[in-house]
């Protein structure tokens, strides 16, 4: 299991703001990862930003939207089998990023 950490930086600050969007996308991204929803809460801030989390059988999903920065920060843990490549290019893609980096982190178990 891994925990894939991305930053992604996006052409359109305004989409960090969109809720629906940023919902979409997450729940696209899981789709295109394999993964099974089973739950999910977002919140809008004052400014715009966006907090989001999908509740996984194989762990969670989350993203925190900095419009002000034009960045996205995206968590994936996953103690499944999940595509983590297939779900981190759909939330680039959806995002329209500009740049985006991928840190992958070796989970332990027991």
């Amino acid at each position: 299991m891994n925990l894939y950490a991305l930053d992604v930086w996006v052409r359109r600050p305004f989409v960090l703001t969109d809720c629906e969007h940023v919902r979409e996308t997450l729940l696209a991204a899981a789709d295109a990862g394999g993964a099974n929803v089973v739950g999910e809460e977002f919140y809008v801030f004052p400014n715009g930003a966006v907090t989001g989390v999908l509740l996984l059988a194989q762990s969670h999903l989350s993203i925190h939207t900095w419009p002000e920065y034009g960045l996205a920060n995206v968590d994936l843990l996953s103690y499944g089998d999940i595509d983590a490549e297939a779900a981190t290019s759909t939330l680039g893609e959806r995002l329209e990023a500009e740049r985006a980096r991928t840190i992958t982190i070796p989970r332990a178990v027991g």
